[in-house]
């Protein structure tokens, strides 16, 4: 059974016809041990189908051990945005991106295929200026509608600077994880395991954390 009905994917499919390039997507699973992999693989299967753009890989966690530590892979259900050449964008999503998360899945395919918002000059200035190794980890709740921002930007910072690498992690779905960092509220942005906000901030408020980890 389907889980979008006719509506919905077409609005999905217009929106996705603004991708200006394709996009690989390496989905690591699997068939013992995570209660949502089997879900997580039908969403992305089915979204896939809607762009020719789209290019889904399934790997096994296990198995597949050798391209899951290429990638930095360390927990599933885990889905990396990779480029059209298949290079690491250092973006992640663990758990289903579905619910508001839909918003920023589909933020991070469109800015991977190269149809990206302009970034201010000052604050692309300070992106690029980051010399250092930086792990965003924004914990989100699939019912939060001021998470998908959150994700959205930390996801923009990898994409713009290589050093950077951003995960969303659903908090329902890892909460050993969660319980690590006291998420009692999302988003919740960790950054490096040191520094941390609450909270859909701007950019700038980004990069205000990272220059002085």
């Amino acid at each position: 059974m389907p889980l979008f009905d006719e509506k919905i994917s077409a609005q999905l499919g217009d929106i996705l016809k603004n991708m200006d390039g394709a996009v690989n997507l390496a989905f690591f699973t699997q068939e013992f041990e995570c209660r949502i992999c089997q879900d997580t693989g039908a969403f992305l299967k089915e979204f896939s189908s809607l762009s020719e753009k789209i290019k889904l890989k399934v790997y096994d966690f296990l198995k597949d051990g050798q391209e899951a530590g290429r990638l930095g892979v360390d927990k599933i259900p885990c889905i990396c945005v990779l480029d059209a050449g298949g290079d690491d964008t250092g973006i992640k999503f663990y758990g289903l991106p579905g619910g508001y998360e839909i918003n920023s899945f589909i933020s991070s395919l469109l800015e991977v295929s190269g149809k990206k918002e302009p970034i201010p000059d000052d604050l692309m200035k300070r992106i690029m200026a980051v010399d250092r190794d930086v792990h965003i980890q924004v914990f989100v709740g699939l019912t939060c509608p001021h998470c998908p921002s959150a994700v959205a930007m930390a996801h923009r910072l990898a994409l713009e600077n290589k050093r950077i690498r951003a995960d969303m992690i659903d908090a329902a779905v890892f909460p050993q994880l969660a319980v690590k960092h006291s998420v009692s509220g999302v988003p919740k942005i960790v950054f490096n395991d040191r520094e941390e906000m609450v909270g859909a901030g701007p950019l700038a408020g980004f990069l205000d954390i990272i220059e002085r980890l």
